[in-house]
């Protein structure tokens, strides 16, 4: 008897066709747009909080998972995203798409001012660096009466249901992915990976570091800003404690850690993880804490590449080697 051992070649397998990845994100975009038409309101609720997860976390990934660059300032883009969003609704007549296009594009010019100096920061110097740039946007908000101070403001305009803001969530889920596919399937993929793994060495190769880090910071930073915005329009009404808040810093990446780090599919996974057990606990509040602590450190020792690392060894075990005996 002869045992022939055939290794299944990864492209045969169906998320690693283009054509079949791109006919499944369709169907899934056409099925997203049309659900809340199905769906309880609870489930729109829920479904709007995941889907703004998912681009945070999809943000924060590009940042840390890809490129080494571990923040703790996401609450400051998004806390700025929230204002300037709802400022302009207040007062112009720019209607809710350009109020969040431009609120991108104000995260997108603070990300530019502030890179020269965190970048000349490594390691924890650049964690705790964005970590004070975010507690400075909230001190400044909140001493500045112009910004309605502690007490924040309200949104003066209508605003769409939640309904509709499931929708615009969606449409800026498709944005986060297909800058994410772009990202992380071309040279910049690369060039992000070599700058994460030794930016010196990078820089001696002939790889320009510090424009590398800016794209992802200023593309990131964008993406979190619209979803500040997109947060601001539904409850109507903004305040620095809430909108600076550290949970926008710290739940994008337990959502990644938790789904994989650097992986493609760890800010999906992560997101409908943190989201269900956050719901199901939501009446205990320490205690969605604790476990939530308890299954970052398990993880973090046992499997540093998420849940999405476990599947994956899991499928290769079970299906990327097919033994035939004859």
């Amino acid at each position: 008897m002869t045992v022939l051992t055939t290794r299944i070649p990864e492209r045969s397998l169906l998320l690693h066709r283009p054509v079949l990845r791109a006919a499944f994100a369709v169907i899934l975009f056409a099925a997203l747009i049309v659900a809340p038409s199905f769906l309880p309101a609870y489930f729109v609720e829920i479904g709007f909080k995941l889907l703004l997860y998912i681009v945070l976390a999809e943000a924060w990934n590009l940042l840390a998972g890809y490129g080494g660059l571990v923040s703790l300032g996401s609450s400051s883009f998004f806390g700025l995203g929230a204002y300037v969003t709802v400022g302009l609704l207040n007062h112009t007549d720019s209607g809710i798409a350009l109020a969040l296009a431009a609120s991108a594009l104000v995260a997108m010019a603070l990300a530019l001012v502030m890179s020269r100096g965190l970048f000349r920061l490594r390691g924890l110097y650049f964690t705790v660096g964005t970590l004070a740039l975010a507690e400075a946007l909230r001190l400044l908000v909140v001493n500045v009466p112009w910004f309605g101070g502690a007490t924040g403001l309200f949104v003066n305009v209508d605003l769409p249901d939640t309904t509709g803001l499931f929708r615009d969530a969606t449409l800026l889920l498709v944005l986060a992915s297909l800058v994410m596919t772009l990202a992380t399937g071309s040279r910049f993929s690369v060039l992000l990976r070599a700058v994460r793994d030794d930016e010196d060495a990078a820089s001696q190769v002939g790889v320009r570091a510090f424009r590398v880090k800016l794209a992802a910071f200023m593309v990131a930073s964008a993406l979190i800003a619209i979803a500040g915005g997109l947060q601001a329009i539904k409850l109507g009404a903004i305040e620095p404690y809430g909108s600076f808040g550290l949970q926008w810093s710290v739940d994008p990446l337990a959502i990644v850690i938790i789904g994989g780090l650097g992986t493609r599919l760890g800010a999906i996974v992560g997101a409908i993880f943190f989201v269900t057990i956050g719901e199901l606990l939501a009446d205990y509040p320490e205690l969605h804490v604790a476990i939530t602590g308890v299954i970052l450190i398990v993880l973090i020792r046992f499997a540093p590449r998420g849940l999405c690392g476990l599947l994956e060894a899991a499928l290769r075990r079970a299906g990327l080697t097919k033994v035939a005996s004859s």
